[in-house]
């Protein structure tokens, strides 16, 4: 079976794909001061601030001091899109702390900063499957592939839940998406737990996740439960066979649905 669990010193400081027909992804810290100059190439790019304030310039535009908010649970992110074939330069105007999604692409998309109060704030699902999502490259966003979003899910409670999938082209009921799951954590020394399995189990993998590592789906149903006494906080990169998040429940789980009452009382758990 492949692995789908991912260490950070595989794809820190470089861009790796995992085998991903669209996706690549690359995490860099750089320090107050330093530099780093990057090139999208055939692909398209949204770089998500996790941590800090940086500038960045391209030889069309230019943007000053994007970021601000001291770790992912400080606040709706600063995100950076930028179109293939882009050559860019980053300074650190303080610590920073940078998440690259890169997508493969063929469309030219004018490049675009999605600020903190562009991002849309929702709250899913009920009971102690109560979660935060920031939608940031939704469906309508002008790109060719690439979807992203954040999600944070309370301690103890369920993410990604029912257990859903989205691995056939099937619009308007679901599309074919592959999907990274980056995780922080809001202690280092906790961890969630993701399943990732199909029905007929050709794939089951039940992955103990811990702070700056990735999951991969290629396809099959991926919840997660965020252990108690640690809120979990994941990015979320997506692209496949359309501009959709459309997605299947389980059908065993589905019925939890009906059962959610009230939502849990701790989300927001991070607001603008």
């Amino acid at each position: 079976m492949v692995d789908l669990l991912v260490r950070p010193e595989v794809f820190r400081d470089r861009i790796e794909s995992f085998g991903f027909e669209y996706l690549s992804f690359e995490v860099r810290k750089l320090a107050h001061g330093r530099k780093y100059d990057g090139e999208t190439g055939g692909n398209e790019l949204a770089m998500v601030v996790l941590g800090g304030i940086c500038s960045v310039k391209t030889p069309r535009a230019e943007w000053q001091r994007i970021g601000g908010r001291t770790s992912v649970f400080d606040g709706p992110p600063y995100t950076l899109y930028m179109p293939v074939a882009t050559p860019f330069a980053i300074s650190a105007d303080s610590d920073c702390d940078l998440a690259f999604c890169y997508c493969c692409a063929d469309q030219q998309h004018p490049a675009h900063l999605v600020t903190p109060d562009q991002v849309r704030i929702e709250i899913r699902g009920g009971g102690n499957a109560t979660r935060q999502i920031h939608h940031i490259l939704t469906p309508e966003f002008p790109a060719h592939r690439l979807l992203v979003v954040e999600v944070f899910t309370p301690a103890g409670n369920w993410s990604s839940y029912p257990p859903h999938k989205h691995d056939v082209h099937n619009p308007p009921a679901e599309v074919d998406l592959e999907e990274i799951y980056y995780y922080r954590l809001d202690r280092p020394e906790g961890y969630a737990v993701q399943k990732v399995y199909t029905k007929d189990r050709r794939i089951d993998h039940t992955l103990t996740v811990r702070d700056g590592e990735l999951v991969l789906i290629p396809e099959g149903y991926h919840p997660v439960v965020a252990a108690h006494g640690y809120n979990v906080y994941y990015l979320n990169a997506l692209a496949g066979s359309a501009r959709s998040m459309a997605a299947s429940d389980d059908p065993d789980y589905a019925w939890v649905r009906g059962a959610w009452r009230e939502q849990d009382p701790r989300l927001p758990m991070v607001k603008k």
